[in-house]
């Protein structure tokens, strides 16, 4: 028998019993729909968060204070030996391979203008924010590079605190109050979004040393360095703590690469993604077991059909092929349904949800596609090598 008849064969059989056929297809389409679309979640969710962390470039290096062996941007003042001061901030600057660094001091207070108020983010940094951060001003001008000891009382505003305080008024050069204290308003800061449920444009920047004031703090909760393009991250973290260490005298502080942050990032999100996907697995097994259960149905159906093949000089091998191709067939039928289904439903999903990312790559739609193959050669092997090994005389008489 050749391969072309014994592919006709095996479609014929698959055309042949329509409503059967469709059943099984569905159940292996179910499966792989639920995993195309877990998965596209997954992925989705992978490239957002990716796409957050490094929407302030891929060159930054954070030190926090305190020593700690997890990796991680500080949400809090670490008790530490020696607190990070502004000096340490102007210090690291004059490393050759560091670009701009910025202090930072942030906490929450309330800012008025003109009767209207609101508590938002106060973040304490230096005139290098914008470089560093990849932030731009859209009004204005950022702060100046004045002594770290004796800033002025300037204030950059976000977009969306501009909007609550002044409108469509043009806000440079009021005076506004943080906390009880006077700031100028110099600027306003373009549109960043969100970060990780964080509204960067619901903030205001001010010097770092009137920061640590305003909030009764005397170390900084982070330094953010931004490095040349092209220099191993490892190379100047390894300058950052020997002038820590030298201007400390112990290593009591944390330094931590984008390199790292985004490292165990992506692998947690790739476990995340797996376990996901293994989860559509499930729906997929159970296609499988459709598949085997119509198979020997089928073979038991059709035992006069194989005594007949086997009469006619088939040989086992042979029949083993038509059985398999028959299970196989069903199966990528199935997948193919399956692929549409869930890729469809996941841009659908995006489209009625827009702030729910999902992302489809191709490798993903063809491991789908060979995994319902593999599934169907799998739960075909048994009924196959059931049919192969019938005697055609006895295939004969049952018929």
């Amino acid at each position: 028998m050749k391969i072309r008849d014994a592919t006709a064969l095996a479609f014929n059989a698959v055309r042949t019993h329509r409503m059967r056929s469709l059943l099984t297809a569905l159940g292996i389409a179910v499966g792989i729909a639920s995993v195309v679309l877990l998965t596209s979640l997954g992925e989705g969710v992978h490239q957002f968060l990716l796409s957050e962390f490094t929407q302030f470039g891929t060159h930054l290096i954070a030190v926090n204070p305190g020593k700690t062996t997890t990796a991680g941007v500080s949400g809090a003042l670490i008790s530490n030996v020696r607190p990070l001061t502004l000096e340490d901030a102007v210090a690291l600057r004059r490393i050759p391979e560091v670009k701009g660094s910025v202090p930072v001091a942030w906490g929450n207070a309330a800012v008025e203008f003109d009767r209207r108020r609101r508590r938002t983010y106060i973040f304490g940094t230096g005139p290098e924010g914008p470089q560093v951060w990849k932030m731009e001003v859209a009004i204005g001008r950022f702060l100046p590079d004045d002594d770290p000891r004796a800033a002025r009382a300037f204030a950059v505003l976000g977009s969306r605190v501009k909007e609550e305080l002044f409108g469509s008024r043009n806000p440079l050069g009021k005076w506004i109050r943080i906390g009880g204290e006077r700031y100028r308003v110099i600027g306003v800061m373009a549109t960043k979004g969100q970060m990780l449920g964080f509204d960067l444009d619901d903030a205001v920047y001010i010097p770092a040393a009137r920061a640590l004031s305003l909030f009764n703090r005397e170390s900084l909760l982070e330094i953010d360095l931004v490095y040349e393009a092209g220099i191993s991250a490892d190379q100047v973290k390894k300058k950052i703590a020997h002038l820590l260490i030298s201007r400390h005298g112990a290593e009591d502080f944390t330094i931590t690469t984008q390199e790292q942050m985004l490292s165990v990032l992506g692998s947690v999100l790739n476990i995340l993604t797996l376990a996901i996907g293994a989860l559509g697995g499930i729906s997929l097994v159970v296609g499988g077991v459709g598949i085997l259960t119509i198979m020997t149905i089928a073979v038991q159906e059709r035992t006069g059909e194989i005594g007949l093949l086997r009469a006619l000089g088939a040989g086992r091998n042979q029949i083993l092929l038509l059985f398999i191709g028959e299970a196989v067939a069903l199966a990528g039928i199935g997948g193919l349904a399956g692929l549409v289904l869930g890729a469809g439903g996941a841009w659908l999903l995006h489209a009625l949800v827009p702030a729910l990312p999902t992302h489809t790559p191709w490798s993903y739609a063809v491991l789908a596609e060979l995994l319902a193959a593999a599934v169907g050669l799998g739960a075909g092997v048994i009924p196959a090598l059931k049919a192969a090994s019938m005697d055609p005389v006895d295939a004969l008489r049952a018929e």
